[in-house]
């Protein structure tokens, strides 16, 4: 098995051959137990969601939508009325257009006269841009613990989006990948999920989390999946967890998960009703974001560490359709004069080596030839100010990519900012965890940070000058908290595609609409 939890919790082993307070409360109701979110956030436009959550039998349920510019929604802007029914799983979206650019709204819903809670958006900047401040998520383990993290990302209200970079849900049952039972977070249906109504009674069970709730009813998200929504370390053609045998045909089981994630999650299905998910986001001239499927698009199985086929030029991480997309939308915002390119995706990109090659070969370093044709399209066609989102591996990274960190200096064409889990593990064990930092930073010069023991979220403040990470770790995640802390401040400067500390994080903005109460 040659994914992220083998290498989290076997670690370990590897270590030697290396070379070189109470819970936010969300308002509820019980038509509306799931709460409200919004997302896919564009000038004029932003999907906000719901799910009717006890009115069942029904062919079809109304569903009033209302939009306002104050938190009070006491000036109604927008009002319609949509429907959801037993197909979508009672959950609805509503894609509300003719809205201003850069502009916080505040939405709800109304079923029969219940209102639900009121929910806080903002829709993308156009043209001249100076600064944007937003943070990057991924890995939430119901059963590993509280996820304190969201809670803290919801208190933030200078933010102008989320990003969730995958593994939103874990498909096991407990005890396989987490014990829920001291906190009495046992998953649900407490077995594997597989069909797709065992899919959306595990979103369901999340989606009931009073911080997950109000992080997504504070803040619009961009989010793409990982393998956890289907199963471990899952590819084109199946998953290292996935039983034919026993657990049916895998593009069954890979249409139902896919199903459930899009009545989930507040993204717009037009165009991706195919299972696209790649897609990109401009935030005015400052920023041009992409958001990649590493996972389910174009992958081909995982290999051994040691198999010849690992640099085949016949492996693929994506595929050639969506690679050849995603290097025409580098050389677009080349050619805008955007200042900075991000690519939010799932599995780290920069190399993580021991004596006998690649610890992980379900990242990037599994899949030689893709990574070096993304690097030779940045140097070939003159592309900087690349930034690389990671999640996956459940601990803090901030790396410089080139095509061979181990021969003394280098060329760095672009960084690369890891993101911890929320609450899914690194090494648990903290003293284990610090050795191994220290024995992967003396070994891997284009390490520049690292930590595999704290959860939490990365922060990222960036203006025209610098592009800056910052990770917050959160203090537990085994009782409910506020608290956390700033783990390091890294940032890159314009044109340079290197990292260096910074001794303070960045500044809160103090203008801008407030958190919806």
């Amino acid at each position: 098995m040659n994914s992220r939890r083998q290498f989290t919790r076997n670690l370990s082993f590897s270590a030697l051959a290396i070379t070189a307070a109470a819970p936010t409360q969300a308002q509820t109701s019980a038509v509306f137990q799931h709460g409200v979110a919004s997302g896919d956030p564009l000038l004029n436009r932003v999907i906000i969601w719901t799910r009717v959550s006890t009115i069942g039998g029904d062919d079809v349920i109304a569903v009033d939508w209302f939009i306002s510019d104050e938190p009070t929604m006491s000036r109604i802007l927008q009002r319609g009325t949509t429907s959801t029914n037993a197909g979508f799983d009672y959950t609805v979206k509503v894609d509300v257009t003719r809205l201003d650019p850069n502009t916080t709204y505040y939405y709800r819903f109304a079923v029969r006269g219940t209102l639900s809670p009121v929910g806080r958006t903002k829709t993308l900047p156009v043209g001249s841009l100076d600064r944007l401040r937003f943070v990057v998520a991924s890995c939430s383990n119901h059963p590993y613990g509280y996820f304190n993290a969201y809670r803290a990302i919801a208190r933030r209200a200078d933010l102008d989006v989320v990003l969730h970079l995958g593994d939103y849900i874990y498909e096991y049952a407990n005890g396989t990948y987490g014990d829920g039972t001291p906190l009495n977070r046992i998953p649900s249906p407490n077995k594997e999920i597989v069909t797709l109504a065992d899919y959306r009674q595990r979103y369901a069970q999340y989606r009931t989390d009073a911080d997950l709730q109000e992080a997504h009813r504070q803040h619009p998200w961009i989010v793409v999946w990982d393998d956890h929504e289907s199963t471990n370390d899952a590819y084109v053609e199946g998953a290292e967890n996935h039983t034919p045998a026993t657990e049916g045909d895998w593009s069954t089981r890979r249409a139902v998960a896919t199903q459930a994630w899009f009545e989930w999650l507040p993204v717009r299905e037009n165009p991706y009703l195919d299972g696209q998910i790649y897609r990109n986001f401009r935030f005015g001239n400052l920023m041009d974001l992409v958001m990649l499927d590493t996972r389910l698009e174009g992958r081909s199985q995982q290999v051994a560490a040691n198999n010849p086929a690992i640099a085949s030029p016949n492996r693929t991480l994506i595929s050639g359709e969506q690679e050849s997309w995603f290097f025409n939308q580098l050389n677009n915002s080349r050619d805008r004069g955007t200042r900075w390119r991000f690519v939010g995706q799932q599995v780290m990109m920069s190399q993580l080596l021991g004596a006998d090659g690649p610890l992980n070969t379900d990242q990037w370093d599994g899949y030689l030839a893709s990574k070096s044709r993304f690097l030779q399209h940045l140097a070939g066609n003159s592309i900087q100010n690349a930034v690389i989102l990671t999640g996956d591996i459940h601990s803090s990274w901030g790396n410089e990519i080139t095509a061979n960190p181990f021969t003394g200096t280098y060329q760095a064409q672009a960084v690369e900012f890891v993101t911890p889990a929320i609450t899914s593990p690194g090494i648990d064990d903290r003293a284990q965890a610090t050795g191994f930092q220290a024995q992967i930073s003396a070994t891997h010069p284009h390490v520049k940070y690292i930590e595999l023991f704290r959860r939490g979220y990365l922060l990222i403040d960036l203006d025209r000058d610098r592009a800056q990470a910052e990770w917050y770790h959160v203090r537990t995640i085994t009782a409910r908290s506020a608290e956390e802390e700033l783990g390091r401040v890294l940032r890159t400067a314009s044109g340079e595609s290197r990292l260096t500390v910074s001794n303070t994080a960045s500044t809160a903005r103090t203008t801008g609409a407030p958190l919806v109460p």
